[in-house]
C-alpha cells in the first residue's frame, strides 16, 4: 500500500478552544490510483491532503507512506518526501510572482541539488509535457490562469514524484482552462502517477477511480455522490 492512514486525527488549538479537523480517518491509496476527495467546506479535505503530503503531521493515529511510519520522521525527512515523492498543485497556483515559468519549475530541482545540465533538461521536458515550451520566459503576470496552473503542474512533476496532490486545481479557472488541466491529470494517471484531487466539482470527481466523501472530519460512507 502506497498511502495508509490509520485512525488519523488532526486537532488545532486556539487558546483554550480545540477544533478537530479530522476525527479518526482510515484511508488507503494504492500506487497508480486516481482518487477524488469531495465534501463541503470545513469537512477536512485540505487537512487530509496536508497530512498525506507531509505538510502537516497527525495529532493522533498513524500514517505509513510506502510502508514507512511518517509520524516519527524528522523535519528534514519530511522535507525530502515533499520534494521528491509528492508533487503539489494548489488552487491559487503558488508561483513565485517575479520568476519566469522556467525558474518556477526549477525550484524543486534546486532543492534536490540537481546539476545544471540535468536541471535544464528536466525543466524543458515537463514544460513541454504541459504545452508551455514557448512560455519558458514568461512571468505569472504574462500568463493566463490556465497557463499558470500548467506551470504549477510542471513544477509538481519536476522531481518525478510518485504522488500528485491537487487541491481545487480548477477552482480559479474558466471551464475551458479547467478542462485542459483535467486532461493533464488524466494523462498523468495513465502514465502511472498516483493522483489525489480535492474538488467541489462532481464532473471532475467522477473521472477518478474512487470518490471519498468527507463530512465533519470523517469519511461519509452514506453520502450522496450524485
Amino acid at each position: 500500500m502506497l498511502i495508509d492512514l490509520r485512525k488519523v486525527e488532526k486537532a488545532y488549538r486556539t487558546g483554550s478552544v480545540e477544533f478537530k479537523a479530522l476525527k479518526g480517518i482510515d484511508f488507503e491509496g494504492k500506487r497508480g490510483e486516481y482518487i477524488a476527495v469531495v465534501g463541503p467546506s470545513g469537512s477536512g479535505k485540505s487537512t487530509l491532503m496536508n497530512i498525506v503530503g507531509c505538510l502537516d503531521i497527525p495529532t493522533a493515529g498513524e500514517y505509513f507512506l510506502e510502508g514507512q511510519p511518517v509520524n516519527g520522521m524528522t523535519s528534514n525527512q519530511l522535507a525530502d518526501i515533499r520534494n521528491k515523492k509528492v508533487g503539489f498543485v494548489f488552487q491559487a497556483f503558488n508561483l513565485l510572482p517575479y520568476a519566469t515559468a522556467f525558474e518556477n519549475v526549477e525550484v524543486p530541482l534546486l532543492f534536490a541539488r540537481t546539476n545544471g545540465k540535468n536541471r535544464k533538461k528536466r525543466v524543458m521536458e515537463v514544460l513541454s509535457r504541459v504545452g508551455l515550451a514557448d512560455k519558458i520566459n514568461n512571468r505569472p503576470t504574462e500568463m493566463s490562469g490556465g497557463e499558470m496552473q500548467r506551470t504549477a503542474i510542471a513544477r509538481a512533476l519536476a522531481n518525478e514524484p510518485d504522488i500528485i496532490l491537487a487541491d481545487e486545481p480548477t477552482g480559479n479557472l474558466d471551464s475551458a482552462s479547467g478542462g485542459e488541466i483535467v486532461k493533464i491529470f488524466d494523462e498523468l494517471w495513465k502514465m502511472g502517477k498516483t493522483i489525489i484531487v480535492i474538488t467541489h466539482d462532481m464532473n471532475i470527481a467522477r473521472r477518478a477511480d474512487r470518490i471519498i466523501k468527507l463530512k465533519d472530519g470523517l469519511i461519509d460512507t452514506n453520502g450522496n455522490m450524485l
